[in-house]
Parts: structure tokens; sequence; C-alpha cells
């Protein structure tokens, strides 16, 4: 994959007394990325909601037995597309069907249920690229009472759209190869209580696993709003935690010192989505939403952050609460319920390109630096930083000096240099600082906010 980077060098000599000109915000598109979004398709996402609808419903209480209504037909479909995929991709996508026992919980769970979630690992070529990126949807759907599990539950948009969208970038991706691991998983059990994410997200923090990124899809397929009505086919939400959940009382201290209440590492993984959409998706506009989930709710990125991981939700821009946690039926004229005609094929294609942009930018890039700090031992206006080359993986050509006014929703200006350290004739008081990993090709991680160095 192959884009040209011209590095714009920063000159390190503390007698500068005025900013080099910064290099371009945006990479140029990688030809190779842009090419796989095209693969992306329409018909194939409206097919498999068809057919996950097809099922009747998916509730998380609902059928295992029958091989085609119910939890258990719709999940063993999700293993054979996956492994589908896997066949005729030379079969390097390995597919499981990872199950667990949730007990009641005297709250919606009312029995001992097995549920599962679907995993496929598409393994990375860099054996000492220990990364992993993750995208999800979760396949369970409901009606207006939580534990109903008999009605027909379309579930076609939550998260029948988040599903097929892994299911889409999967196909697409199986034959691909990148340094990194690329996991797609399509879970259970989110509407009873985030057991299937959260079963997965204790799983990757007791095996050790190196999730630099979670993508949660839920509710991404309906570009017309209610409530009021909007249609807006060109936006789509990204959610991020600010603060981290499991941060420490040191990491805690550090924050108020610094006021990095906006640069957790999940909105730094919200940043550099932002960025993947405004290279790849000219016309889509993700757009950042401060805030962990939708007001007072969460999702199954909820327990990764919990867990100490970078992970979003991405969700529609407008969301049409007739068509989600509804009984089939019609009311004064309106027609309520989760069915796949309330589905927009091509706005879900464009999120999927979204979603397939940011793996794959994140993926191809060198890993994030480490130690990133910025020293204060100087009574200086300038800003002196430091840090350490990312560990495995693709060596950086370069890094990304990143800087923006403290108020900035994101990155205003970026500098290229190929040392591991930069003095700038820049206040630290004035301005927010993050260091970013670049290769050849142009391909950035995630930035890294400086912490107070000695």
């Amino acid at each position: 994959m192959k884009a040209t980077l011209l590095l714009a060098l920063l000159p390190l000599a503390a007698a500068a007394q005025t900013a080099p000109a910064p290099a371009p915000l945006l990479p140029k598109a990688d030809p190779a990325i842009a090419k796989l979004i095209t693969e992306i398709s329409a018909k194939n996402l409206q097919t498999d909601i068809e057919k996950l609808v097809s099922f009747g419903t998916r509730h998380t209480l609902s059928d295992t037995q029958s091989p085609t209504r119910g939890i258990g037909a719709a999940r063993k479909w999700v293993q054979g597309e996956f492994e589908k995929y896997s066949k005729a991709s030379g079969g390097r996508l390995t597919v499981e069907m990872d199950t667990f026992t949730v007990k009641p919980d005297g709250r919606r769970i009312n029995k001992p249920v097995l549920m599962a979630n679907v995993l496929a690992t598409l393994p990375g070529t860099d054996p000492t690229d220990t990364r992993i990126i993750l995208v999800s949807g979760h396949i369970d759907s409901r009606v207006s009472d939580v534990m109903n599990a008999t009605a027909d539950a379309p579930g076609a948009n939550d998260d029948g759209s988040g599903t097929v969208l892994v299911m889409e970038l999967a196909r697409v991706l199986a034959g691909q190869k990148f340094p990194c691991t690329l996991k797609f998983v399509v879970v259970q059990g989110e509407e009873q209580g985030l057991y299937g994410s959260g079963h997965l997200a204790e799983r990757a923090k007791k095996e050790g696993w190196n999730l630099v990124a979670m993508l949660n899809n839920d509710i991404v397929g309906n570009s017309h709003g209610h409530d009021p009505d909007i249609a807006d086919a060109a936006k789509l939400r990204v959610f991020s935690e600010g603060v981290p959940a499991n941060e420490t009382p040191e990491q805690a201290k550090q924050r108020r010192q610094l006021s990095s209440e906006n640069d957790a590492p999940s909105r730094q993984l919200a940043r550099a989505a932002q960025r993947a959409a405004l290279v790849y998706t000219k016309g889509q506009e993700l757009v950042m939403i401060n805030r962990p989930d939708r007001f007072l709710r969460g999702g199954d990125h909820t327990p990764f952050n919990q867990q100490g991981f970078a992970a979003v939700r991405f969700t529609e821009m407008n969301e049409d609460f007739s068509h989600q946690h509804q009984d089939l039926r019609t009311e004064n004229g309106r027609a309520y319920g989760d069915v796949a005609s309330g589905v927009d094929y091509a706005y879900l294609r464009r999120n999927a390109g979204i979603n397939l942009a940011t793996m794959a930018s994140l993926a191809l890039a060198p890993g994030a630096p480490a130690k990133v700090e910025v020293l204060t031992a100087n009574l200086s206006n300038r800003t002196e930083l430091r840090w350490q080359a990312p560990t495995g993986g693709p060596k950086p050509a370069a890094y990304a000096v990143l800087i923006r006014a403290s108020d900035a929703p994101q990155w205003q200006q970026r500098y290229l240099v190929t040392d591991t350290k930069a003095d700038l004739p820049i206040s630290k008081d004035n301005f927010t600082f993050g260091i970013a990993s670049v290769d050849a090709a142009g391909h950035e991680s995630t930035a890294v906010l400086p912490v107070v160095g000695r």
C-alpha cells in the first residue's frame, strides 16, 4: 500500500524563535484502502439484514435449538458466513463460537443461559506486532418488554445494522494482510446487560491482548430521525470517554494538573477515526460527541473502557425511537417496530467505509510512541518533548508532533520529525500537544498526550 509522504522536518535547534512550516494535517489517501472501501456492498448488507430478520426473534433468551428461529439459529448462520469468507480467502481467517454461561441476575436474566459470541480473527503477518484491532456489533434483539423472548423482534437496525457491518468488513478484509491482528465479533446479550461484550472484555484482559482499538457499531443504519423529524444521511456519530473509566489516583492527579479531560486514549481513537473519515469517505462526516455514550446510556464498548482499553461507539446521527425496542404495531397511523424497510442501506455502506478506513489506517501504521513526556526542568515558554519508539511492529519513518489550542476539538497543526524528541518555540502553557508514529506511506497511529517528565 503505497502513498507519497513529504517530510517537513522540524528544526530542533533551541535558537529557533519561530515555528517551522507545518506539514499537512491530513495524509494522502492510500489507494489500496480506498479500493477496499469500494468493495463494501450495500446489496450484501441488505441481504444479510433480511436474513437476520427472517429468524423472527434474536432475543438472548429465545430458542437455541430451532434451525430457523431464535438466537441459536442466527448466531450459527453468522458463524457459517464467517467460515465462507475464510474459505474464499485461503483460510487465514479463523472462526470460533465463544460460549459462556450467565446465571440469573434478578434483572434481565431469569434462568441460566448459554450465550455465545461469534468471533473471526485475521492474524497479523508481523510476529513482533502484538497489536489487535476489534470491530463489533450485537446480534440480539428485543421488543417493548425486555423479557419477551417469543414475540417477533426483527432488530433490523438495532443491531442488525452493526452485525452485518461487521460481517461485511470481515468479507472484504479476509484476504488482506496487515502487520497486526484484526478481530471481527458479533456479541450476544447487549440488551440484557452487555453480557457478551463484558465476557469478551474480561477475556481480553485475562489473556493480555494488546487491544489498541475497539470499534463498537450499534444502530448505524437509519438516516431519518423522529421527534424531531430530521433526515441526515451524511453524518455518523462517534462517542468516546474523555476520562478513562479505570483511571488510577495517580493518573487522576496528572489529569487535573494538565486539564487533559479531552485526551483519553478513547478520545484519541475517535480523533483518528474522524481523520480517516475525512481522508477516505468524503461527504460522510464523522461527528465527535464528547460523551462515553448517549445521555445516561451505555453500549458494548463500555466494558472495554472499564477494562482499560481504547473503545468508541458509532451510532447514527438522528435516531428513530419508534423503531427501537418496540412491539410491531401501528398506532395513530404510525408504524412501530425495527423492520428491514427502516434501514438506509447506502447510508449503512458509507458508515461501514468509515470503520474500514479506521481499521486499515491504524493496522498499517506503526504502534503509538511510548513514554511521551513534556520536560519542565527549564523555566521557559518553549515546549520540549521526548518519547520512545514503539516496540515491535512496523518501524516509524517519522513522528507527528500534533498541536491544538486548549479549547479546540481536533488537532490544528502537525509537524513531522525523525528524532524521538522535539524542541518547539511554542508555549506548553497555551496549547495541547500529542505525538503519533508515522510510516513512510503516511499511515499514522493514534496520538499520545505527554505527561510531565523530569
